[in-house]
């Protein structure tokens, strides 16, 4: 039967075009949410601003005036012997650092404070001097990937490292925050930081008593360990973060959990082996509910990590759709923000993408309406998405399908969508059309009058003198097939098809009455 289906598909996919490809990840469509900026939470990096962990007494001394300070002074002060003239130094480096706009980076990276920060974070027998050298290196590391770097090169991670054990929560917390930052760097950094050791420590901090604070900022760093997949984190990595985002994802605390559940789409945007330990975690059951979260950006996050999930194997989406994800879509595809629309049609579309069974799921859930009118009323990037999820219906669902899917309105609009100026959205829905005329039977000149009732046949014929090659043979051959005067019946019988439409005959052309 596997081999009866796949032998179907290589007939009436387009040549080149495997599941693979049907099946899209995100990073190869537009992505409005990854060009918009996120909340802070989301953030690769960041600073500290003065108003956070800073005692009530310091709280009215706020950042220094860079003007006023000689800088040339202050790093011979942070290098003191004196331990009260060195503590004042640095904190007056890390209240230069705490700017919310446009901290003086680069300036204080050029007076040679580097080296001496770094040092302070030796000293154990002064936690005070350990937290404020910590918090000016985390600000140092939100900057730019030089400035970045800079902190790496001088020797910092090793001493952040160190201080996770620190018996002070305070430098604990710093330490988190700053490794964070520079795991945040990218994969070479982060991977850097993983093979020091960071894991094991920084998971012992997911506890009930820890504050609320301290873990929001553990749980943004595991979403930075959980980032790029160019390469990915080690897969022992994942094995140990896994345990800790099932426990994670149980948090009532929403800046919580939606680092967790986009720690999870990072995790599942990674490939199918990726996906498989995802899985075989067991946190999919807890993920699904959390489409019809209250808050959108749970719903968002929630909706990426699902969605990354279906473009995994047939087995892969199967685990999605036995927890009744499609349960959630008729809300989704209605939702309010057209972004959430945009992800629950692209969802679909690699649903479709499945095999028969996971195509009448869909059919059975009462989709096919919503996906219609997404590809009628949606912003053009929802309609992309929609177009994808009926072309891939073409191809892996069978003539019943099809047929239903017709009966449901998709002509007209699918072929609206034929003198777009986007050449990917034109070859989509032209392989649709195809599709649909190769399934026809003997019910092929019905289909075609259909097409030329909505004007789909004079965009056709449009798309003859298209620039892209692949486009104007493809509409060469579907005229030269379907819509030539001189064709002959025999021509138009598919390759390997015995069920037909079968249309109510009226005088008009009609969509409805589609029966096997």
């Amino acid at each position: 039967m596997a081999a009866e289906c796949k032998n179907r598909m290589m007939v009436f996919k387009n040549k080149g075009k495997d599941q693979e490809e049907m099946r899209r990840r995100r990073n190869e469509a537009t992505v409005e949410l990854r060009k918009n900026k996120r909340d802070e939470t989301l953030q690769k990096r960041r600073n500290v601003p003065a108003t956070d962990l800073i005692d009530e007494e310091d709280s009215d001394k706020q950042n220094l005036d860079l003007s006023k300070i000689n800088l040339k002074e202050l790093v011979m002060k942070a290098a003191s012997s004196d331990p009260t003239v060195q503590l004042q130094a640095v904190q007056s480096a890390r209240k230069l650092l705490s700017s919310d706009r446009n901290p003086p980076i680069d300036k204080l990276i050029d007076s040679g404070i580097l080296p001496i920060l770094v040092n302070c974070l030796e000293q154990h027998n002064s936690p005070s001097l350990q937290f404020e050298a910590a918090w000016a290196l985390t600000n140092i590391a939100s900057g730019t990937s030089p400035q970045t770097q800079a902190v790496v090169a001088a020797g910092a991670v090793p001493h952040f490292l160190h201080l996770l054990l620190s018996s002070q929560q305070n430098v604990c917390e710093q330490a988190v925050w700053a490794l964070g930052n520079i795991i945040g760097d990218g994969p070479a950094s982060r991977d850097y930081v993983i093979k020091l050791g960071v894991v094991p420590p920084l998971l012992t901090f997911i506890k009930p008593e820890i504050p609320i604070s301290f873990l929001r900022n553990v749980t943004w760093v595991i979403v930075n360990l959980c980032r790029n997949k160019d390469p990915p984190p080690p897969v022992q990595t994942i094995k140990e973060i896994l345990p800790a985002l099932n426990i994670l994802i149980h948090h009532s605390d929403i800046n919580i959990l939606v680092d967790t559940i986009w720690a999870l789409s990072y995790l599942t945007d990674g490939g199918n082996e990726q996906i498989q330990m995802v899985i075989d975690s067991g946190v999919v059951p807890r993920l699904i509910p959390l489409l019809s979260h209250k808050e959108v950006k749970v719903q968002t996050a929630a909706l990426r990590a699902v969605g990354n999930i279906v473009t995994g194997t047939d087995e892969q989406t199967q685990t999605v759709l036995n927890c009744d994800a499609l349960s959630y879509f008729p809300n989704l595809l209605t939702h309010t923000r057209e972004k959430i629309c945009k992800e629950a049609v692209w969802f679909l579309s690699n649903v479709t993408a499945g095999n028969q069974s996971q195509v009448q799921a869909v059919i059975d859930a009462g989709l096919l309406p919503l996906i219609i009118h997404n590809l009628i009323n949606g912003e053009f990037q929802t309609q992309k998405e929609a177009a994808w999820a009926i072309s891939n219906l073409t191809i892996s669902g069978n003539e019943e399908q099809v047929a239903r899917m017709i009966q449901e309105g998709v002509i007209g609009p699918f072929c609206n969508l034929l003198d777009c100026k986007d050449t990917q959205v034109v070859q989509v829905v032209l392989d649709g059309i195809h599709n649909m005329l190769k399934l026809a039977g003997s019910q092929v000149e019905h289909l075609a009058n259909m097409i030329e009732e909505c004007s789909g046949l004079d965009k056709i014929e449009t798309l003859q003198n298209h620039d892209n090659i692949d486009i104007y043979k493809l509409a060469y051959e579907i005229i030269e097939q379907y819509f030539s005067e001189d064709t002959n019946d025999t021509n138009l019988e598919p390759q390997v098809v015995e069920s037909t439409f079968e249309f109510d005959q009226t005088t008009s052309i009609s969509n409805e009455g589609f029966k096997f």
